[in-house]
């Protein structure tokens, strides 16, 4: 038997009188921040089960570089130990976005991998998109075709550049299928298969349920708010204080449970804090799903926090203008508030009428989202192989 590496690639010959060759593939998965591993947790897995024979790359570019943000989830998600570490940082949109492209791309001239797949919709997707595409790898996006339609949001340009980019379009909803065909993209790209997301959640919900997070609070399971807020239009400027005046009016009937982004934290410590608002560091996966399930109602300007929320039942409350979920809405158990501090008195009344829908049956939200994307891409790479040789191209 003769090994040899050529172009990254490990190609195995079985003896000189065989034209046929296995290669070792090679697939690399690119994430940055925190909602990035709760999403390709899964697809990891699956794919290292179907694929064992692959090489399977994992690169954890340091965008979220706090360890409760990022590393906390890489342990508790069962993800395995980063292959590569780009460490970029914090920075501006351009410099964040330019740092990935820098580093990761002698990691993919290095690797020279079948297909790059990269999630969500944050500054690593976009820089990695844009390399991939550069180099001439084939892409996966796994959170596809999601849009808020709003351009000013940072996240709605890196969607729409790493969906044009992509070969494999993996999808959670319908709307995100119509949103991609109305921008041109073919049909024979987008995959639906379901919200990988769910999984993970599926996945650990034996072990958050059993947490009991609140009481380690000294709070009563269904008897408080969790708050998780981000975004810059929020609390980089004087929203922030707004808000926390009107949590701090719901706090003396309904305590508040608010664990705190890094940025979110510093811009808090130069404001007066209610008695009844709990202000936290960053959790851990577990112990935020915890918090998350056996809270009253939630209120976020996270677009995930609005699908766990759907799929636990637990009413949401969107303080934005939009939202690139509208199924949620849909689903019952997500109310878009709008970017209007007031609109969070609303909040208490709304928990005392009579409940909506709760725990709604989503297709593709089963857990098993994961396992069709393996299937996806088994059956590409598969297709791949058999055409190169039969064509006789070199590997």
């Amino acid at each position: 038997m003769v090994r040899r590496r050529c172009y990254g690639v490990t190609t195995v010959v079985s003896s000189p009188s065989t034209s046929r060759r296995l290669v070792r593939r090679a697939l690399i998965y690119a994430m940055g921040a925190r909602p990035n591993f709760v999403k390709m947790a899964p697809v990891i897995r699956r794919l290292r089960e179907r694929l064992p024979d692959a090489r399977h790359v994992v690169v954890h570019t340091g965008q979220h570089y706090d360890s409760m943000m990022a590393e906390a989830f890489i342990e508790e998600l069962n993800v395995p130990e980063p292959d590569y570490v780009l460490g970029v940082g914090s920075g501006s949109h351009a410099v964040q976005t330019a740092r990935v492209m820098a580093r990761i791309e002698p990691v993919f001239e290095a690797e020279r991998a079948d297909l790059v797949l990269v999630p969500g919709d944050v500054n690593s997707t976009l820089a990695v998109a844009l390399v991939a595409a550069k180099l001439g790898i084939p892409l996966g996006h796994v959170e596809a075709g999601l849009r808020s339609f709003d351009r000013t949001m940072p996240e709605e340009i890196n969607r729409i550049v790493a969906d044009e980019f992509s070969d494999y379009l993996f999808i959670h909803c319908e709307d995100a299928r119509e949103n991609l065909r109305a921008e041109g993209i073919a049909s024979e790209r987008i995959h639906f298969v379901g919200n990988t997301m769910i999984d993970s959640l599926v996945s650990v919900e034996p072990r958050f349920r059993e947490l009991d997070s609140a009481a380690k609070l000294g709070l009563a399971r269904g008897q408080y708010l969790l708050v998780t807020l981000h975004r810059p239009v929020l609390v980089d400027g004087p929203l922030l204080r707004e808000v926390l005046d009107q949590l701090g009016r719901i706090a003396s009937e309904l305590p508040v449970v608010f664990p705190a982004h890094p940025r979110t934290r510093k811009m808090m410590a130069r404001m007066p804090v209610a008695p009844g608002i709990h202000v936290l560091d960053p959790r851990g996966y577990l112990d935020f799903l915890s918090l998350e399930a056996d809270a009253a109602a939630v209120l976020t300007d996270s677009g995930g926090v609005q699908e766990e929320t759907t799929y636990l039942g637990v009413p949401c409350f969107t303080l934005r203008d939009n939202t690139e979920r509208p199924i949620t809405i849909r689903a019952g158990t997500n109310t878009l508030l709008g970017l209007a501090a007031e609109s969070i008195a609303d909040i208490p009344a709304a928990l005392a009428s009579p409940d909506g829908q709760r725990r709604p049956a989503l297709e593709g939200w089963d857990g098993h989202a994961a396992e069709r994307i393996a299937d996806v891409i088994a059956t590409a790479l598969d297709a791949a192989q058999e055409t190169a040789v039969a064509r006789h191209i070199p590997v």
